[in-house]
């Protein structure tokens, strides 16, 4: 077996569901259920024309997550590690499977902000306004590279975070307070007994501010309602 399943074939049969034949006997029953959830969202990946490939793993790497994002030559990779992997679905856990697909949904909007911001030029940049003081010392350079691109990828997380609730609140309203908890206890989880100041996936302030789903922009696009609240939360977060 190739060490991958490849971009272009793979995204025109999740965009064609139901998926081709030869393509099903190539994709578990869980990595169909997976891109059938995330359909909606690479759906509107190709309406909006993002250069986004979809690579399936055959194997997954120790501590590989579920689904990713990556870039390779200015094109997004969307990861899936799901063969092989014992915690593939521990993000799901307690969760009954009839509600799991707005979940998994929203971890596709996710990973398409994340998308966005690498397409657009913006991968690890400030809004407008916002300025980077470079105000921490330390004797170890490399300690403040470090601290420095832990915060940046805080800023990413937290602005995926918020698209992710964004696409909720737009095509799943009735669920969004849902789908709100299931983050926020995630997020809470993930953080639990660390005391970094500076963790890389620390987007709390950020799910905090959007527990109210109305406090979202009114763009027509879910990149651009996520910004407001992503804003207020860099005030807080810097």
């Amino acid at each position: 077996m190739s060490r991958f399943l490849l971009a272009a074939t793979l995204l025109c049969a999740a965009l064609s569901p139901p998926f081709s034949p030869a393509l099903g006997a190539d994709l578990t029953a869980l990595e169909t259920r997976w891109l059938g959830a995330a359909f909606p969202v690479l759906q509107y990946a190709r309406a909006q024309a993002l250069p986004l490939d979809i690579i399936v793993q055959p194997r997954a790497r120790p501590d590989d997550v579920p689904m990713a994002m990556g870039f390779d030559r200015g094109r997004c990779k969307l990861v899936l590690s799901l063969r092989g992997n014992p915690a593939a679905e521990a993000q799901l856990a307690g969760v009954p499977p009839a509600a799991q697909a707005e979940l998994i949904e929203a971890m596709a909007a996710h990973e398409l902000g994340h998308c966005w911001r690498y397409a657009h030029g913006a991968w690890h940049a400030l809004p407008a306004g916002f300025v980077e003081v470079g105000m921490e010392r330390a004797l170890d350079p490399a300690m403040l590279a470090l601290s420095k691109a832990l915060r940046q990828t805080r800023r990413e997380e937290g602005y995926a975070d918020l698209v992710a609730l964004a696409w909720t609140r737009r095509r799943h309203p009735d669920d969004y307070a849902r789908v709100h908890a299931w983050l926020a206890r995630l997020r809470q989880g993930e953080r639990s007994g660390q005391t970094l100041a500076h963790d890389g996936h620390d987007t709390r302030a950020w799910v905090a501010l959007a527990q109210d789903g109305k406090r979202f922009g009114t763009a027509a696009r879910p990149f651009e309602d996520a910004l407001p609240l992503w804003r207020e939360g860099l005030m807080q977060v810097e």
